[in-house]
């Protein structure tokens, strides 16, 4: 494994009508949804770390911090980018910002671990039957 702070990632996006809190059921008003905006850059931390993970590893995310201080209407390209902050052992801390051309319209920190896919996959299974 060859995680080091710095690693990035970043992409661009055009809100659509199935990114709106309308659509996603977080709110009633076609602007890029505050669960949407997550998913998107916790999308872009995997990206920034796969490459470097050794096989059968992946990362699964354990903490989000997150501020959406401004609204995306339908139309507006924001872009999300992310950055390897801090490696821990297997913990991994990421800064993130999303900006359209006016400013910031969110950012925050998400923390993933490193895992063994199938060891993983096992335990959740087993979790569940236990249930």
């Amino acid at each position: 494994m060859t995680l080091a702070p710095g690693l990035r990632s970043q992409q661009l996006i055009m809100v659509e009508m199935e990114d709106t809190a309308k659509r996603m059921h977080s709110g009633d008003v076609p602007v890029l949804a505050t669960p949407r905006l997550l998913a998107l850059a916790e999308a872009a931390t995997v990206r920034a770390v796969e490459q470097h993970l050794e096989p059968g590893q992946t990362t699964v995310g354990t903490r989000v911090e997150l501020e959406h201080l401004a609204a995306s209407p339908l139309g507006t390209h924001v872009q999300i980018g992310v950055e390897l902050t801090e490696v821990d052992g297997r913990r991994l801390v990421f800064a993130f910002e999303a900006h359209d051309r006016h400013s910031v319209v969110g950012r925050g920190t998400i923390e993933r671990i490193v895992v063994n896919r199938a060891a993983f996959l096992a335990r959740a299974r087993e979790r569940a039957a236990i249930r």
